[in-house]
C-alpha cells in the first residue's frame, strides 16, 4: 500500500502554508511563476502515475496536454465570457477519449515499443494542429477571456484576477495530489503497481492486466488535460508545441528531478525545473549547458530524485532530537 512517512508529511506542510502564504509576499510576477509551478506539478504528477506506479513510460504524454487546452481554445476561445463549469467538463471528455483512443492501441506493446508506438500517435496529434488551417497552425490560438464561475449576477469566482487563478490551480494541484493518492492506496492502485512489478505474476493471478493499464491510461491522460486546461487559460495563448515530443520528454525530466513513484517528487521536480529555466538564462547565455549539467549531476548522484535529499535533511534533525 502507498505510505508517506511523517517526515515527508512535515515537509508537505511546509510546503503547502508557505504556498498558502505566498501572494501576500510577492509580487504578480512571482505569484505567475508559482502558478506556472502548480500547473506543471499536476502535468508531472499525471506522468509518474505511468512511469512510477504502472511501469509504462511515455513519451507522447503531452499530446493529453495540448488536447486540454486545445479543446478550451476551440469550443470556447472566441467567447467574451463563459462558464467554468461548462468549459472544464468539455476539456476533461475530450482528453479521456484522445487517452482511450491512444490507451487502446499503445498498451498492446511493452518496454521500448510502447515509448515509441506511444511517441508516435502523439506526433500525429502536434502534426495535425501544426499543419491545420481551421486551428491557425503553428501560429496557435489565443483566447479573448478566462472562465468564471457565476450564479446569476453573483461573481463566484473570476480567475481574470491573477490572485483568484493562483489560489484556484493551488486547490486544483491538491486535490489531484488526495486523489491520485486515494487511488493508490484502493485496490486498483494495488493491482497496477504490481503489474508495473511483475506483469506476469499478476495476470497468473487471473487480473485483466491490460484493462487496468488501460484505465490508468486513461486517468493519467485526462489529469495532464486538466493541467492544459490550466495552462490555455492563464495564458490565454494555445501553441502546438503544447503536444510536440521535446514537452513530453521535459515532463519526463521534471518526474525523474523530482523522484519517481512518489506524487510529491513531480512537485519538487517542478518547482526545480522552472526556478532554473527561470534563473540560469540571467547569469549566462549558455545556461542550457549549465542546465543540463545540474540534471545529469542530479541523476547520477540522486537516483530517487530531489525528494529523497530533502527527506534526508528533515530526517537527521528528527534523529538527533530522539537520542
Amino acid at each position: 500500500m502507498y505510505k508517506i512517512s511523517k517526515t515527508v508529511q512535515l515537509l508537505l506542510l511546509i510546503i503547502l502554508g508557505f504556498t498558502l502564504w505566498f501572494p501576500a509576499i510577492a509580487d504578480e510576477y512571482y505569484i505567475e511563476l508559482l502558478t506556472n509551478i502548480m500547473i506543471i506539478a499536476i502535468f508531472a504528477m499525471s506522468l509518474d502515475l505511468l512511469v512510477g506506479f504502472t511501469g509504462l513510460v511515455s513519451l507522447g504524454h503531452a499530446a493529453f496536454f495540448g488536447i486540454g487546452a486545445y479543446s478550451l481554445a476551440i469550443f470556447f476561445g472566441g467567447m467574451e465570457q463563459f462558464s467554468l463549469l461548462a468549459a472544464l467538463p468539455v476539456s476533461l471528455i475530450a482528453t479521456a477519449l484522445a487517452a482511450l483512443i491512444i490507451g487502446w492501441i499503445s498498451i498492446r506493446t511493452s518496454g521500448i515499443y510502447f515509448i515509441m508506438i506511444t511517441l508516435a500517435l502523439s506526433q500525429m496529434v502536434y502534426y495535425y494542429f501544426f499543419e491545420s488551417k481551421l486551428y491557425n497552425g503553428d501560429d496557435g490560438l489565443f483566447m479573448t477571456a478566462k472562465p468564471s464561475l457565476n450564479i446569476g449576477s453573483l461573481h463566484l469566482l473570476n480567475l481574470e484576477n491573477e490572485i483568484t487563478f493562483y489560489y484556484f490551480t493551488f486547490g486544483i494541484l491538491v486535490v489531484v495530489f488526495l486523489f491520485l493518492v486515494m487511488i493508490l492506496r484502493a485496490p486498483f492502485g494495488q493491482v497496477i503497481t504490481g503489474i508495473c512489478a511483475n506483469e506476469s505474476r499478476v495476470k497468473s493471478l487471473g487480473y485483466p492486466t491490460q484493462r487496468y493499464k488501460l484505465v490508468s491510461f486513461v486517468i493519467a491522460g485526462t489529469l495532464a488535460g486538466l493541467a492544459g486546461f490550466l495552462e490555455a487559460s492563464h495564458t490565454g495563448f494555445i501553441t502546438p508545441s503544447y503536444l510536440s515530443w521535446h514537452e513530453s520528454g521535459a515532463i519526463l525530466v521534471v518526474v525523474i528531478l523530482g523522484g519517481i513513484a512518489t506524487f510529491y517528487g513531480p512537485i519538487i521536480g517542478a518547482g526545480t525545473f522552472v526556478l532554473l529555466e527561470d534563473m540560469l538564462p540571467e547569469m549566462t547565455d549558455h545556461w542550457k549547458i549549465i542546465f543540463g549539467g545540474i540534471i545529469i549531476f542530479i541523476v547520477l548522484f540522486l537516483p530517487n530524485g530531489i525528494s529523497s535529499l530533502s527527506w534526508k535533511i528533515l530526517y537527521k534533525p528528527f534523529q538527533i532530537f530522539k537520542r
